[in-house]
């Protein structure tokens, strides 16, 4: 783990004027942003906008054709996952990267498995990491022993939380995390997002849906064709703003 303590007010990410071609399409093209600790910020466009491939970068999916990314106020090299990972960042997939067959501590720990001195899997220690993680994320969360395609679409959200702080993650990038949720579920991971927050953990959040926008994010960032329109306070603006924003790319208050 290569995180180190930053004065406060440095940013947990700083992107500075990150550009990623793919052949002659300029996917991102110049984008710079920052995310604070305990902030949520929503990273929003059109279909092609880029704000996947941006995010992607950050994760060390594809990674910056040229730029700058600083993690607590450092040069960081992110050239894979694995990079990312060592600096605190993990990615929560609109499809729960979670083996549907065993439980909560098995998805909590899976590749990363517990062991006794004797070389046996150490069940019970597992199973008492992830208690221990789940009282503090969602304190309601009862089915330690499911396998996790019985439970509820806010509960298996849980569990792929669950599984990033527990292996010390700062920074998390959530895709569309409320996606096909009813009511209750969409209120359950708006919790765990404000639990997060609330630990000073950064999350960039990747959604359609403005509303959750408005209900989960301190700033927003409009992408359109590569490039950033702006980075508004969402208690600033209007959905009528951001709206504008998208779809012809333009500054709230500015002429059409």
């Amino acid at each position: 783990m290569n995180q180190t303590h930053a004065p406060a007010g440095t940013p947990l990410v700083e992107l500075r004027d990150i550009k990623v071609s793919f052949g002659g399409l300029h996917a991102v093209d110049g984008v710079s942003l920052t995310l604070m600790p305990g902030e949520v910020m929503a990273v929003v466009g059109g279909n092609g906008a880029g704000k996947s491939t941006l995010m992607h970068t950050i994760a060390g999916a594809h990674p910056a054709d040229s730029g700058q990314i600083l993690v607590n106020g450092s040069p960081v090299t992110i050239a894979n996952p694995r990079d990312a990972r060592s600096h605190g960042i993990e990615v929560i997939y609109q499809r729960l990267a979670l083996a549907d067959n065993i439980d909560a501590s098995g998805n909590l720990f899976l590749g990363r498995e517990l062991r006794t001195s004797s070389g046996a899997l150490d069940d019970s220690a597992m199973a008492s990491a992830t208690r221990d993680v789940m009282k503090r994320l969602n304190p309601r969360f009862r089915n330690l022993n499911t396998p996790v395609k019985s439970l509820s679409g806010g509960q298996r959200q849980s569990v792929a939380i669950a599984r990033a702080v527990h292996f010390n993650a700062r920074i998390l990038i959530m895709d569309e995390p409320t996606a096909a949720l009813g009511p209750a579920e969409t209120e359950q991971v708006r919790e765990l997002i404000m639990q997060l927050k609330s630990e000073g953990i950064g999350i960039f959040l990747i959604s359609h849906d403005i509303h959750d926008v408005f209900d989960l994010a301190d700033r927003i960032s409009v992408m359109m064709q590569g490039r950033l329109v702006g980075t508004v306070d969402k208690d600033k603006v209007t959905k009528d703003d951001v709206l504008g924003m998208i779809i012809m790319g333009k500054q709230p208050g500015s002429a059409a």
